[in-house]
């Protein structure tokens, strides 16, 4: 239970700073965020709404308690991220601009893997 806990935690953790990292710059619509939707075609006006939907995730994968928000918190940031990928390859940058992006989504299905084997254990201790 400690190591499920700890990894738990830790890839959590990483998953929710890489995800805060990323939204507090749309929030803000600082330059760089507004040239990297630029160059994957997308709209400034998005920037904005992205950014708190970033940050409402990570509120929703931390704050315990809620488990159908924190399904949906994952859910909604893996596919920000995983569009966030796609979006970069499809723009015509190469792979040593998105490839090392694919480390945030795997942390974060670590994330939720553990989250699920925390859950399952209180149910089965309970």
């Amino acid at each position: 239970m400690k190591t499920t806990n700890i990894i738990y935690w830790i890839t959590t953790g990483l998953f929710a700073f890489f995800m805060l990292g990323s939204a507090i710059p749309d929030i803000l619509v600082m330059p760089d965020a507004v040239q990297g939707f630029k160059e994957i075609g997308m709209p400034a006006y998005l920037i904005p709404l992205v950014g708190w939907a970033k940050l409402f995730g990570v509120i929703g994968i931390l704050v315990p308690g809620f488990p159908r928000i924190r399904e949906w918190a994952y859910a909604g940031l893996m596919i920000d991220v995983l569009g966030a990928i796609y979006s970069i390859a499809m723009s015509g940058k190469p792979p040593v601009m998105w490839a090392p992006i694919f480390v945030i989504p795997l942390v974060g299905f670590i994330s939720y893997t553990y989250y699920h084997k925390r859950a399952l254990r209180v149910m089965t201790v309970a």
